[in-house]
């Protein structure tokens, strides 16, 4: 295991974790690189260059400012949608930017140069940034890659991987059936082995406190999801349906009925997915595009089951842990990328990652937690990635919502189970690579086949 939980889950901006939150961090880190040259005080004009996917689909996805922003040295952590607004207005009125927050280079969304139908032989999501002196000449560049989930790479770093820091974890395992031996000879939870591996960077109480943290995020963003109506950005006019779906629930259901938690589950899920279509704060869970899936089904262990009701806390950590081990698998052994194994990636990773979370609250073994991931991503293979009009409105914000339902469908079907099952979660993921790898470009975030050219998007209503 090289994957923190911690970089699983990062707060960030929407709508995409690839297009737009990674894309804003490759372009602040080569400011950083930049000043450690010293090239920055020198640098008299930028050229942007984007390929495959984020070529394709940059504009809907919020990719052309978000380099912007990272140039100016703006973070998807601590960034607003307030500030980020602002300072977009300002910067398309005076076509210049402040490189590093510093110095002034001219720089529109117009100047980004696309290259959609190029891929570079490492990953479909690749950008170059080349900084220039007043004379022309090069002083800096460089190519990264986003791979999914803001996580950002250059050629060179995919030889060790994301989040590898060079520090082995104590119990580290790099695929499931790894990770059931260590609980067994252990006598573990999936969470307790998680939770020992964080504590090499961590105390317990730091990394409570950012779980809860994580938690905390993802209510403010269903609480500010229910707050807001009117469209959804684009040119799609999807009219927002949290708010009004969130008045007639209350009303509906004062008491929260168990009879009416699905409905609640799809609530938080597609409230969480328009405020990330909005460009809100949201949490990478794993991926933007499924941001709404681990906070629905949380909801649901927290409000809905009999740890959660007795201990919400306790329960919003060993579910973060746990979810955030089988995400794990994902990013190491497949992808949770859209442009790379499409939405099965996103939308199938969360899914089997809420699944598993959930099968622990509800006290399953580890190898019932296990049939609980398998499931989900079993039942989300060659789940194709084709935004209308390249935006994460169609068909992605009700997709988090069935997901989320799918992922209690798998948590209970395990538990009547005795964790014993023909597909294993490794066999399930080696499946869902080969699959991607397999799947037409055209239906991994291109936007260039699916419900994205069936569908006219001058007439679309959601």
């Amino acid at each position: 295991m090289t994957v923190s939980v911690f970089d699983l889950f990062s707060v960030g901006i929407g709508p995409s974790s690839s297009h737009t939150v990674g894309p804003m961090r490759a372009a602040g880190r080569f400011v950083d690189e930049l000043t450690v040259t010293g090239g920055l005080a020198a640098t008299a004009m930028i050229r942007v260059d984007l390929y495959g996917s984020l070529a394709a689909t940059g504009l809907g996805h919020g990719t052309f400012p978000a380099v912007m922003l990272g140039l100016e040295r703006f973070r998807p952590e601590t960034i607003d949608s307030e500030q980020r607004e602002a300072r977009l207005a300002t910067l398309r009125v005076e076509g210049v930017i402040r490189l590093g927050g510093l110095v002034p280079v001219p720089l529109t969304e117009d100047d980004i140069v696309l290259h959609p139908l190029t891929v570079l032989d490492r990953h479909p999501n690749a950008m170059r940034l080349t900084a220039f002196d007043q004379h022309g000449r090069e002083l800096y560049a460089q190519t990264y890659f986003s791979i999914g989930g803001g996580f950002v790479v250059t050629a060179d770093e995919f030889i060790d991987g994301p989040g590898n820091r060079g520090i082995r974890p104590p119990m580290a395992f790099n695929s499931a059936s790894e990770l059931l031996r260590l609980t067994a000879s252990h006598r573990m939870a999936i969470s307790d082995v998680m939770l020992a591996n964080e504590l090499i960077r961590h105390t317990e109480p730091e990394i409570r406190a950012r779980l809860l943290h994580i938690r905390d995020v993802m209510v403010a963003c269903y609480e500010h999801g229910i707050s807001r109506d009117g469209f959804l950005p684009g040119p799609l006019r999807v009219r927002r349906r949290a708010r009004n779906w969130y008045e007639r629930l209350s009303n509906e259901d004062p008491s929260r009925d168990p009879a009416k938690a699905e409905d609640w589950v799809n609530l938080v899920a597609l409230a969480v997915n328009e405020e990330n279509a909005a460009g809100g704060r949201v949490v990478t869970a794993p991926t933007n595009g499924a941001a709404g899936i681990i906070p629905a089904v949380l909801h649901y262990a927290t409000n809905y089951t009999r740890m959660g009701q007795q201990d919400p806390e306790e329960t919003a950590v060993r579910f973060l842990l746990t979810a955030g081990a089988i995400g794990s698998l994902y990013k190491e052994r497949a992808s949770i990328s859209g442009a790379e194994v499409g939405c099965q990636g996103e939308v199938g990773s969360a899914a089997s990652m809420a699944a598993a979370g959930l099968a622990e609250i509800l006290g399953g073994t580890s190898e019932q937690v296990e049939n609980a991931a398998e499931i989900a991503m079993e039942h989300s293979l060659g789940l194709t990635c084709d935004p209308i009009g390249g935006l994460v409105q169609i068909p992605c914000i009700e997709r988090n919502a069935i997901s989320a339902g799918k992922s209690i469908n798998a948590a209970r079907m395990a538990l009547r189970g005795n964790g014993i099952h023909r597909v294993s979660l490794d066999d399930v993921i080696e499946t869902m690579r080969s699959t991607g790898r397999d799947m037409s470009a055209k239906y991994k975030e291109t936007s260039t086949g699916g419900l994205a050219v069936v569908v006219t998007v001058n007439h679309v209503e959601c």
